[in-house]
Order: structure tokens, then C-alpha cells, then sequence
């Protein structure tokens, strides 16, 4: 990296603008725009992710406090907040989804590895509701006092990077979102009990998929065999059946497996069903127990990214600025990956967060000082439920 760039602009230099410029071609964004360019937009979008800004004023009273060096840090000649607020209201959210389609599609590739003990694409799918102040927030309805959305998100265990991201009202049910899910052959998907929908898991047997997935207690399966088990697993029991419900049955109608499994740390039997015949229980125990990285990277993202505090209020500039944070996270992502930094996304997160002014070569920032005693909060600070 060049010693005269500030932190800022070598970080912006891994995101590929003329693969954005394509995007905003295609949606119109830059049409009867003289000086805050869609290009300066995402910059200033992701300069308030890496700081934490709360608000629009508190992005604008930072960018206009280092103003001589906007032009250095790619925001363009004229940032103002009523500028800003305009564009995040009327520029179209999907230039800004696309490209962080298009990150995420980079991540992944660059991260891809055979670490987990099962070969093959395994994902997490969950959502997460974000509340917003209904006064404000009008149009996004929840309750009769409330507003909210919900993030829904297909997690890749391996790469530790979401692979698809849907955002709906918070009214709209989490089984609803499945449906556009790109299921891929071949590759493993886990599911909370909430999921609990026979018509759409059978789509993923269909595209020749596996699915791992929480029973509820009413379930209502006739067993054909059992697979012999090792109780010392906590493996209870290993079953291949059917489902004898009227409706279930006609929904799913090939063969199923039903796994009993006790947790030794929580004290607590879990059932699970599954269409995958071959692995091992233990191992389909230890799919699900994967879900739980979801969990950490919603918690993960609320608590370094800004998706509860917007800097607009409209349904627009709320989306733009969750792909925006999409775009932050994979960008750090990749960063660590091609800088070889051997630290953790929120120890890269928080280090180029104090340092987007200097001029020190980022690799440099991370071999200078030793982190041993930074706490890793993605893994020992979030106490939830594995299950």
C-alpha cells in the first residue's frame, strides 16, 4: 500500500468501482448528478459503518470536520446532510443490494475451506427482527404501537459469511421467506423448529438438498427402523420412518429421519428430522448445533455494524443502509483475507474503526501490536441458548 494513502482509501481500493458503476448504469443512479455521485454515497455509507456514527448528523459533523480531505477519501466536493438525506431516499436500493451480492460472492470464495468435519456447503437459515420507532418508521407496521423488519439470512457455516439476505416487514412469517431460498444440490440446510413447514422441505429434497431441523413436540411419526446408536454419544435414539399426519403425510410423503439426541451441557433432550440417511447421528446432532452461528453473526452485526440506529427514515434509505453494513462486513472479510491478518473480524473491525485517518499501510497496523489481550467478543462475550 502507498505510505501517502490514508487507512480509508486503501481499504476502499479492495471494493471493485467499476463492478458498482455497472450497477449504477443499469438502475439510472448517477442521471442529473453533478457532485454527490452514488460512488461518493457508498464511501460515505461505509465510512459511518466502520466509525459507528448514530445518526446522519453525527456522520456529517465527522466527515465535515476532516473536509479537507474528503476529496482523498473519495466523498466527493459537496457533502451535505440534506444532500445525503436525498439520496438515501431517492437513489434505488438495489445498486446497493447487487453489489453486496457481488462482495459476498467474493467473500466466500476467498474464504471457502474443508476445516468442518462434514465436506460440502452447510447453512444456517434464520431471521432477526430490528425494531423502529412506528412514528417515525411509518411505514414499516408491526404492532399496534410498534414498528419493526425482519433481516432473514442464509449463513454460511464455513465461511462465516451470509449468503443471502431477504428484508421484510416484521409481520411477515419466517416460513414465508424459504421460499426464496437458493437451494443448491447437494449442500446441507438447518433450520430452527420454527421452520417446521413439510410443503417447503420437501422442495429441498426435491433439489436433491438435505435439510436438519428441530421437531416440535406434536409430531406424529411412525417408525419403520432404527440404526443401532452409542448412548455414550448422547444419541438416544436413530430412526427411519414416516409421517402419519392427514396433511403432513400428503405434504411429505418419502421417508424421514428422526434423531433423539440429550446434551450433556444444557441438560436437555432435542429431537431432530432429517432427510439425510447417511451420516452419522452424531453428526447430524453436531449440524444443528451449528445454527447457533447465525445467532452470533445477528448479534454480531447489531452490536459493530449500524442496522438499529438509521440515518433516514424512509424504507429505502433503511435498506440501503443495511446492504451497506452487508458490504462493511464483507469488505473486513476480505481485507483479512488478502492482507493474510491473522485476527479476528472484530479485532480488523475495530482497529481500521480508530485508524481510517492515518497514513500507516494497513498490514502494518496489525503486525505493530500485540493483541493477545483483546477480548474476542464474537466468541466469549454473546451468552445464548446453542439451541
Amino acid at each position: 500500500m502507498n505510505k501517502g494513502k490514508y487507512v480509508f482509501a486503501q481499504l476502499t481500493e479492495f471494493l471493485p468501482q467499476r463492478v458498482f458503476d455497472g450497477f449504477v448504469a443499469k438502475y439510472s443512479g448517477n442521471k442529473y448528478v453533478r457532485h454527490f455521485t452514488c460512488w461518493n454515497q457508498l464511501l460515505c455509507m461505509i465510512f459511518g459503518q466502520l466509525t459507528n456514527r448514530d445518526s446522519l448528523r453525527d456522520l456529517i459533523v465527522a466527515i465535515d470536520a476532516h473536509s479537507q480531505k474528503m476529496y482523498h477519501l473519495g466523498f466527493g466536493k459537496s457533502v451535505t446532510r440534506s444532500n445525503f438525506a436525498k439520496s438515501n431516499e431517492s437513489r434505488n436500493s438495489k445498486m446497493f443490494e447487487e453489489f453486496a451480492y457481488h462482495l459476498i460472492d467474493i467473500a466466500r470464495k476467498k474464504r471457502a475451506n474443508d476445516n468442518f468435519e462434514i465436506k460440502g456447503k452447510i447453512y444456517a437459515f434464520d431471521s432477526t427482527t430490528i425494531d423502529l420507532c412506528l412514528n417515525v418508521f411509518w411505514w414499516a407496521k408491526f404492532r399496534k404501537a410498534k414498528g419493526g423488519i425482519k433481516l432473514h439470512t442464509l449463513y454460511d457455516i464455513t465461511t462465516q459469511i451470509p449468503a443471502f439476505i431477504h428484508i421484510t416487514a416484521a409481520t411477515v412469517n419466517d416460513v414465508n421467506a424459504m421460499d426464496l431460498i437458493p437451494y443448491e444440490s447437494g449442500a446441507y440446510y438447518i433450520f430452527d423448529r420454527g421452520y417446521v413447514d413439510f410443503t417447503r422441505l420437501y422442495k429441498i429434497t426435491n433439489h436433491t438438498a438435505y435439510f436438519v431441523i428441530r421437531a416440535k413436540s406434536n409430531l406424529k411419526f411412525s417408525r419403520i427402523y432404527s440404526n443401532k446408536v452409542d448412548k455414550t454419544t448422547g444419541v438416544q435414539c436413530d430412526q427411519i420412518g414416516k409421517l402419519t399426519g392427514f396433511y403432513v403425510s400428503k405434504q411429505y410423503s418419502d421417508k424421514l429421519r428422526r434423531v433423539k439426541f440429550y446434551d450433556e451441557e444444557t441438560k436437555r433432550t432435542f429431537v431432530y428430522l432429517t432427510n439425510n440417511l447417511e451420516l452419522s447421528a452424531v453428526l447430524i446432532a453436531l449440524l444443528y448445533k451449528n445454527r447457533w452461528q447465525v445467532e452470533l453473526f445477528f448479534k454480531w452485526i447489531k452490536q459493530h455494524l449500524k442496522i438499529k440506529s438509521f440515518w433516514g427514515t424512509t424504507e429505502n434509505a433503511v435498506r440501503i443502509q443495511i446492504y451497506t453494513a452487508i458490504i462493511a462486513y464483507c469488505l473486513v472479510a476480505i481485507i483479512g483475507h488478502d492482507l493474510k491478518i491473522d485476527r479476528s473480524t472484530y479485532e480488523i473491525l475495530q482497529v481500521l474503526g480508530i485508524s481510517l485517518l492515518d497514513k500507516t499501510p494497513v498490514k502494518e497496523l496489525f503486525t505493530k501490536i500485540d493483541y493477545k489481550d483483546v477480548k474476542e467478543l464474537y466468541n466469549n462475550q454473546l451468552s445464548i441458548n446453542l439451541f
